[in-house]
């Protein structure tokens, strides 16, 4: 039996930062990973994906710029931005990962591993593990697949292989219009596919403000992309590989050829196979934890963080329970932030024009029984904005409670919006009052002097 303080079940980003911070402070760790060190981001999910999207972002601002228009004289080159994006995730190998954990002294197992009891790990290779003061469980989730007629047989895509695919496929119909389908469907579009996005709500990305919603499937459908909302997928007809691909049928009678079927309708999370039921846990589904992520209901030795446990199934947020987690574990007085367990936290939708947004939308802040008004303005109706290009769209709206004059929610739509995001994050979490804010001057000529623009609509 190999011994350790600590045993972290899932290598990828929640479970690395966690790992790292304890061995940092002289904890003897183990990982456990059947597959890749890295995780679902590093191969399969954020980094390809934001691989295949950057070169017609990047195209589409120059197409914006005088001068630069003229010296655009052909098309993406699809396979190599394929080939780029191969770069990226390694070709699938982790090799590069593994230093960064020699260097700390982490044990890493190439195993499936399962709980045995109280602080006890069994692996499929044999070994048996023991952890003197806590494990994890950072096994993140999985692509759900809907028992819908007929798709399993299809042979259909997840995030996985969407975002991995040697080819351009001529047809796809991505089921689900969340960041997944939106993402996708934006990057196998500019790359050369024909892409049906079927969301079943009324707007694609359903968890965001309505306008973003909106601008989003305008350029959407501009490039090409056909859009059905108020859909869901009834039934599957064929098998990939089949002359003429497969028929994707809707629940209203209409039909659709494809390559490929692409499932992008949530996660479930990769706990049923842990042996959660050898210490009294139900296994499958999430894992209920408290604020410092200790499971409830383990007495205090078990942790659980990222998609596990349901609060946001984002990468940076899953690094940030690991954060947590880390300094609890070494008995620190730690506990997560509201936005950590509540308040929607910081997200961005990789989309063109990009979708930045943190905290409540309006409608959700209402729901809340917040007393709140919402401020807006376009996000290019600057002088920094002009830089990046003629009619640019975009939008920007600030959620602010009117009890307390703070923010509560932001969204940015519009052009590499992204890194706009933190500055808003910071005013939300720190709850930062709005005549403060007023004196925190942006520089010019740059977009952020948007919040100004903000602050002086509101009244300031």
């Amino acid at each position: 039996m190999d011994s350790f303080d600590v045993i972290v079940l899932g290598a990828g980003p929640a479970g690395e930062v966690i790992a790292g911070r304890l061995a940092e402070a002289g904890e003897r760790v183990a990982i456990v990973e059947s597959q890749l060190v890295g995780g679902e981001c590093s191969f399969w999910a954020c980094m390809p994906s934001k691989a295949l999207l950057r070169p017609a972002e990047l195209l589409a601002e120059a197409r914006r710029i005088p001068g630069a228009t003229q010296a655009i004289t052909g098309t993406i080159d699809a396979q190599a931005v394929l080939d780029r994006r191969d770069e990226i995730i390694h070709d699938l190998d982790d090799s590069g990962m593994l230093p960064w954990l020699e260097e700390k002294s982490i044990a890493l197992y190439r195993s499936r591993g399962a709980l045995d009891g109280e602080r006890r790990l069994v692996l499929e290779s044999g070994e048996t593990l023991e952890a003197a003061k806590a494990v994890v469980v950072a096994t993140g989730s999985r692509a759900s697949l809907p028992p819908i007629p007929g798709l399993a047989e299809s042979d259909p895509w997840t995030n996985r292989e969407v975002t991995t695919a040697k080819e351009v496929p001529r047809g796809l119909v991505m089921i689900g219009g969340g960041v997944v389908g939106t993402e996708m469907a934006h990057a196998w579009t500019t790359l050369g596919s024909h892409v049906t996005l079927v969301e079943g709500e009324r707007h694609i990305l359903p968890q965001e403000e309505v306008f973003a919603c909106e601008i989003v499937t305008d350029a959407l459908t501009e490039i090409g992309v056909d859009i059905r909302t108020g859909r869901k997928l009834a039934e599957v007809r064929g098998r990939t590989g089949e002359a003429g691909g497969v028929t994707a049928v809707l629940d209203d009678g209409s039909e659709v050829q494809c390559d490929r079927i692409v499932a992008a309708l949530g996660r479930t999370p990769n706990t049923d196979a842990i042996g959660l039921e050898t210490v009294g846990l139900e296994a499958g589904g999430l894992l209920e934890v408290d604020d410092q992520c200790r499971v409830r209901g383990a007495d205090g030795w078990l942790y659980a963080i990222g998609d596990v446990i349901g609060h946001a199934l984002l990468t940076h947020m899953g690094k940030y329970q690991g954060r947590i987690a880390a300094d609890a574990i070494l008995g620190k007085d730690v506990h997560l932030h509201p936005i950590a367990d509540g308040t929607p936290p910081p997200r961005v939708v990789f989309s063109d024009p990009q979708v930045a947004a943190v905290g409540y939308t309006l409608r959700d802040a209402q729901a809340k029984g917040l007393n709140v008004r919402a401020v807006d303005v376009a996000t290019s109706g600057n002088a920094g904005g002009s830089f990046f290009g003629n009619d640019a769209p975009g939008q920007t709206q600030f959620v602010i409670d009117e009890d307390r004059r703070v923010i509560v929610g932001a969204t940015f739509v519009g052009a590499e919006v992204a890194e706009f995001l933190h500055a808003a994050t910071i005013a939300v979490v720190a709850e930062v009052p709005l005549e403060r804010l007023w004196h925190a001057v942006p520089s010019f000529p740059t977009r952020s002097e948007l919040w100004l623009k903000l602050l002086e609509k509101y009244g300031l």
